[in-house]
């Protein structure tokens, strides 16, 4: 399969966003910042990455934490997965937090979270009084017992 290509403008001086290896789902995304970061517990940041994408209509992008992140440093992504829409043109910029009980720092470089690319599939509703019954039927959070 070949991958799409999506269009990029990088106005960071780091790399554009690449797999690490060839199994890899995810590209990580860096900071892009004119001075260090300092986030205190519990406060939160909007990070910018100085990159802008063109999406195919159909795709999007899922901004997600890096694991690597969140076990050394306490620092993860709200909103997560983030979407990027294949018609948002703006920068793209990572809401993180620090949930550790240390101040962190974030400098620019630093691999902040990762992106993954997807198909988005569309939907049309049918509106119904009754939808078929499973095993499951409406069985939620636990409903199983293990």
């Amino acid at each position: 399969m070949l991958p799409i290509e999506i269009k990029v403008i990088n106005k960071s001086d780091n790399p554009l966003p690449a797999y690490a290896t060839s199994g890899s789902s995810g590209m990580d995304l860096r900071a892009f910042l004119f001075e260090k970061l300092i986030l205190q517990p519990m406060e939160r940041a909007l990070v910018p990455t100085g990159l802008f994408i063109e999406l195919p209509i159909g795709y999007e992008a899922q901004v997600r934490p890096r694991s690597g992140f969140a076990i050394k440093q306490g620092i993860t992504c709200l909103n997560s997965p983030g979407t990027v829409d294949s018609d948002y043109r703006g920068e793209i910029k990572i809401i993180l937090i620090n949930l550790s009980s240390e101040t962190q720092t974030i400098n620019s470089g630093d691999r902040i979270a990762q992106m993954v690319i997807q198909k988005v599939e569309k939907t049309n509703w049918i509106e119904t009084k009754i939808l078929e019954t499973t095993q499951r039927d409406d069985g939620g959070f636990g409903h199983t017992g293990k």
